[in-house]
C-alpha cells in the first residue's frame, strides 16, 4: 500500500443514521475522528488516494461512496450485511449490558463485560475486512472503526 491509500474525510450519510442513545452518540464521534486521524484504506486497482469515504444504508445493504480529493467518484459499492447482522445485533446487547454494568456492577463483571465487548468487535473487524475484500484493503484498526460506524448506521436505539 502507498502512503496514499487513507481516507481524509469520513462522512455518515445523515439518512442512514440510526436514533441514538448518548453513548451510541459518543461512540460515533469518536469512531469518526479515530478513523479520520488513522487509517490504511485502499480502493483495489485504483492510485487516486486519498480518498473521501461517505457511509450509508440503502435496503440492508452498507453503502461506500468513494471519491478521489477533488470529489470525483471512484467506486460506489454496496456490501450486503448478511453475515454481519447477527454481530452487530450481539455486539449491540453487549455494549448495553456494559453501559449499565459501568453504573453498579462488580468491576469483575465490568472487565468479563468488556473483554467480550472487545473480542466480539474484532471478530466483527475481521469479517468487514473479508466483506470489502473484493473492492477495498483495509487493515483491522479501520475495520473496527467502520464496524462501530456500521452500527451506527445499522442499530436503532
Amino acid at each position: 500500500m502507498s502512503e496514499r491509500d487513507h481516507l481524509a474525510d469520513v462522512t455518515l450519510d445523515e439518512a442512514s443514521l440510526a436514533p441514538a442513545s448518548s453513548n451510541a452518540e459518543h461512540e460515533r464521534r469518536i469512531a469518526l475522528f479515530d478513523l479520520k486521524e488513522s487509517n490504511s484504506f485502499a480502493v483495489l486497482n485504483e492510485d487516486r488516494g486519498p480518498y473521501l469515504l461517505l457511509l450509508g444504508m440503502s435496503e440492508g445493504r452498507l453503502v461506500l461512496d468513494v471519491s478521489d480529493e477533488s470529489g470525483e467518484r471512484i467506486i460506489l459499492h454496496q456490501a450486503p450485511l448478511g453475515s454481519l447482522r447477527k454481530i452487530v445485533k450481539d455486539y449491540a446487547l453487549i455494549c448495553e449490558s456494559y453501559n449499565a454494568a459501568i453504573r453498579d456492577a462488580p468491576p469483575s463483571r465490568i472487565e468479563a463485560l468488556d473483554m467480550g465487548r472487545r473480542g466480539l468487535h474484532n471478530e466483527a473487524a475481521e469479517v468487514l475486512q473479508e466483506a470489502l475484500a473484493s473492492h477495498f484493503a483495509i487493515d483491522n484498526e479501520t475495520a473496527r472503526r467502520l464496524f462501530t460506524l456500521v452500527c451506527a448506521l445499522h442499530v436503532r436505539a
